[in-house]
């Protein structure tokens, strides 16, 4: 169970259980990481903490097939997953990068999300059981086939998004969907966001049922609006067609569709954004309606930014050229007031770990901090876990 005096790696969710319960009783308790995949806001562990690797918490506990639902433990890798629901023909239509390397239960700390969220939504809209384990390492669940929650909140809804603050997530009970027999991409070419503005808009009173509104902006790049469908073949063909007589009005300067196996590059390339290798990444959110107004402002300052533009979600990757602290924070600080002048936010997915102030940034939980304070004296009441991010 344990690697070294800094992490542990638990095999059961009884193991887990225990080490809580005796680090929370000890002398000199420790505080506590909870690790899934790694691959979300990696920074070194600190003096006084333990690193708690989920990874061997992997076991499918029930899949009722008929019933498109499964129950799992959170340390199974997405790749995983996606393998045991394909051989059913099912899926959790999350858009995940690094599935060989990230957990379940990361994704669901996180409350990641991606291209498809626009159709099909985030974690929060399939997990409707949920397992996990508090800093003093009491079990409690939620939702499935219980009945009561805990303390008069809907705890699935807590811990989806938490970032391990509240408590260790040990095991899920998922809403699935099945999988289309066919899918595709269509990327149009712009000469402007206006533009591409424009036909988002138009696309929301479309007759086609858009799975994909996403936008991809740079400034040595003319912009690209890339809309994804899905269904039978039959259907995918028809929305395919029907969209290029749609767009004809905004001008585009290119329609090319991707169908099928043809589409998968694209895919990857919108579900892999966020690695890019850049210095900064961040993620805004803004109202929908001012996305290209964002994305114009990016652009100005040589980011790179992917949009889900129905949603009003930007992922965004500064300049190599930035390269200290002080160039980053001032080149975010006008993305961050538009950001807030509509309502959303900007927190750091990534950022070098010596970078304090950025490093203070990172994500946030959804409400007020001072909210999120009070929840987190309730339910860790030592103050063992994740610290509550702060907002921007």
């Amino acid at each position: 169970m344990f690697d070294s005096q800094q992490t542990i790696q638990p095999a059961t969710q009884a193991d887990l259980s225990r080490f809580l319960a005796d680090n929370a009783t000890a002398n000199a308790c420790r505080r506590l990481r909870p690790i899934g995949g790694g691959t979300a806001c990696p920074r070194a562990l600190e003096a006084d903490e333990v690193a708690v690797h989920l990874d061997q918490l992997n076991q499918v506990i029930d899949y009722p097939a008929r019933d498109m639902t499964i129950t799992v433990e959170a340390g199974i890798r997405m790749s995983e997953l996606t393998r045991i629901l394909a051989a059913e023909k099912q899926r959790l239509p999350i858009d995940v990068p690094q599935v060989e390397q990230a957990t379940l239960g990361g994704v669901i700390a996180t409350n990641w999300s991606g291209s498809r969220r626009f159709a099909h939504g985030t974690m929060r809209d399939y997990v409707i059981g949920i397992s996990a384990i508090d800093s003093s390492g009491r079990e409690f669940k939620a939702g499935g086939r219980v009945v009561k929650n805990v303390a008069g909140y809907d705890i699935c809804k807590l811990l989806v998004g938490s970032h391990g603050a509240l408590a260790i997530i040990t095991q899920v009970t998922l809403k699935l969907r099945p999988i289309p027999e066919t899918s595709a991409l269509v990327r149009l070419t712009f000469d402007s966001l206006t533009q591409i503005d424009a036909a988002v808009a138009g696309l929301m009173n479309s007759a086609t049922r858009p799975i994909v509104l996403d936008v991809l902006a740079a400034s040595d790049a003319k912009p690209q609006l890339i809309v994804g469908y899905e269904g039978s073949a039959r259907e995918t063909n028809w929305q395919i067609e029907t969209l290029r007589t749609e767009s004809r009005p905004f001008e585009p300067r290119d329609f090319v569709p991707f169908v099928g196996i043809a589409a998968n590059p694209l895919w990857c390339e919108l579900r892999d954004f966020v690695l890019a290798t850049k210095i900064v990444t961040f993620k805004a959110s803004v109202s929908a309606s001012r996305t290209a107004e964002f994305l114009e402002l990016a652009t100005k300052s040589q980011v790179a930014a992917q949009a889900h533009a129905g949603n009003g979600i930007v992922i965004g990757q500064l300049p190599g050229s930035v390269t200290s602290v002080e160039r980053a924070d001032a080149q975010l600080q006008p993305l961050r007031e538009l950001a807030t002048s509509s309502g959303g936010q900007l927190v750091i997915l990534n950022a070098p770990a010596d970078w304090k102030l950025l490093g203070a940034m990172s994500e946030s939980l959804a409400g007020s901090l001072a909210w999120s304070q009070r929840l987190k004296r309730q339910l860790d009441p030592h103050n063992l876990l994740n610290p509550v991010p702060t907002p921007i």
